[in-house]
């Protein structure tokens, strides 16, 4: 089986192909095509982690869509202050399919 340890938004995902991946969001269109670097690549038995034969590993994903995560509520709260501030977040995030690990 080959699988590649990617850098996605920030984070380290591992991938192979057909898999998909959820990051922070990417400014491109859906259907565009993108290139996430690889930080380590396995193929069956053999492990790549040297630097040099990982700038000719190409791991290239599909933009499937862009979507907003789950809502996060922040809540600050004082004792006997009547302070209350209430705040919201979603993350904008991008889906990505994996396409191919050459």
């Amino acid at each position: 089986m080959v699988y590649a340890i990617v850098k996605a938004g920030g984070r380290q995902e591992k991938v192979s192909v057909g898999s998909i991946v959820v990051m922070d969001r990417v400014q491109a269109t859906p259907g565009e095509t993108l290139e996430l670097p690889a930080l380590l690549l396995v193929d069956g038995e053999k492990v790549t982690t040297d630097a040099k034969k990982l700038a000719k590993v190409k791991v290239t994903a599909e933009v499937v869509r862009d979507e907003k995560g789950p809502k996060i509520t922040i809540l600050k709260y004082k004792n006997k202050t009547g302070y209350r501030k209430r705040q919201g977040h979603r993350q904008s995030l991008t889906r990505l399919k994996v396409t191919g690990i050459k």
